[in-house]
């Protein structure tokens, strides 16, 4: 290891890292699914969300929610991280993120996120790879026909339909392709609608906020600056938030992802069970691997693992991780570089 006054280097095998406020920036959401949580249970939401971060969503449950029993367990962690990433999707899949510009645009070139439903393809738009079939039959018969854009124009600012117009006669149009039009226009809404009102009015106020998945800086540079094979990722989440996270920001997560819902582990963090069990699947020392994490939880895992770690400030002051133990902190991973050596190992430089 060799470091002038603020520039640092040193040698490793492997990489370990933590996922959020890690790799990916989902605090919001986490932070609100919990606060929904103290809400539930009638307690004061800042100190279930500060109590709650950086360990497994398990252990917090059993902490705030000792009544769930044992053979519930499971299906409580799955059902609360699918309500992370609810209020991660929400604003973009029934708030004001679904409301695009155009009205070509919108609803009909996009399927929202979880909502299991897809938009009918009504037109072949350009670079689209999949238009629809009788958009492809009309080319096919080379029949001309009004815009998309104007037909729609026309059919959303007509007088409102009857109730009976869904499922009975409604509006008359002139031409056949109209009407197939208006009964694909009508049928989306009207789904659209009903999802709309089975929302919960938690739900309602998730879709009013932006709390959409983001990647944070530096990640995409480090991760493909590593050889495949020489990372993976150790997270407090369950596979079902872990894994919606990190494919959200266009992270494939690593064949070595060791969850929390991971049975060999006998503990999370701050235990460092999941950065030992992740050295040991990649066939490293986790005593020659790095370790990435943001909270003062997962930075103490770390340490225990006896890695090398580097914690960001990524979601917390630096005031509240630089007594964690880490050995190097910094803003974010923009602030590392690393580069694989000819004997196999990886060569860190940390800017300080």
């Amino acid at each position: 290891m060799s470091s002038s006054t603020n520039v640092h280097t040193f040698y490793a095998d492997a990489v370990l890292f933590d996922m959020d406020g890690t790799l990916t920036d989902s605090i919001a959401a986490v932070e609100a699914a919990w606060g929904k949580v103290a809400k539930d249970i009638g307690q004061d939401p800042a100190y279930v969300i500060a109590a709650t971060h950086g360990k497994r969503a398990v252990d917090n449950l059993a902490m705030f929610k000792p009544h769930i029993k044992a053979h519930q367990m499971d299906d409580e962690v799955q059902a609360f991280e699918e309500s992370i990433l609810f209020f991660a999707d929400a604003y973009n899949t029934h708030g004001p993120g679904s409301q695009l510009n155009s009205p070509v645009d919108s609803p009909f070139s996009r399927t929202p996120i979880g909502s299991g439903y897809a938009t009918p393809d009504l037109v072949m738009t350009p670079g689209s790879s999949a238009p629809s079939s009788r958009a492809s039959s009309f080319a096919a018969a080379g029949s001309r026909r009004p815009s998309f854009a104007s037909r729609l124009n026309s059919m959303l600012t007509m007088s409102a339909v009857p109730e009976a117009g869904v499922y009975g006669q409604g509006a008359q149009f002139d031409s056949l392709i109209m009407e197939e039009d208006q009964e694909d226009i009508i049928m989306f809404e009207t789904e659209k609608l009903k999802q709309q009102h089975r929302l919960e009015a938690w739900q309602l106020e998730a879709a009013s906020v932006d709390r959409s998945v983001r990647i944070l800086p530096g990640v995409k540079k480090m991760m493909n600056s590593i050889p495949e094979g020489k990372y993976a990722v150790a997270t407090s989440g369950a596979k079902t938030y872990a894994y919606g996270c990190m494919t959200r920001v266009g992270i494939t997560p690593p064949k070595i992802t060791i969850t929390a819902d991971d049975k060999r582990l006998k503990a999370g963090k701050p235990a460092p069970d999941p950065f030992l069990l992740a050295a040991k699947e990649l066939g490293y020392d986790a005593k020659k691997c790095v370790v990435f994490e943001d909270s003062p939880s997962g930075i103490r895992a770390g340490v225990a693992s006896g890695a090398t770690v580097i914690a960001l400030c990524t979601s917390h002051e630096r005031s509240k991780i630089e007594n964690a133990g880490a050995h190097y902190l910094v803003e974010n991973m923009e602030r590392v570089k690393c580069e694989p050596c000819q004997d196999g190992r990886l060569k860190f430089t940390v800017t300080l």
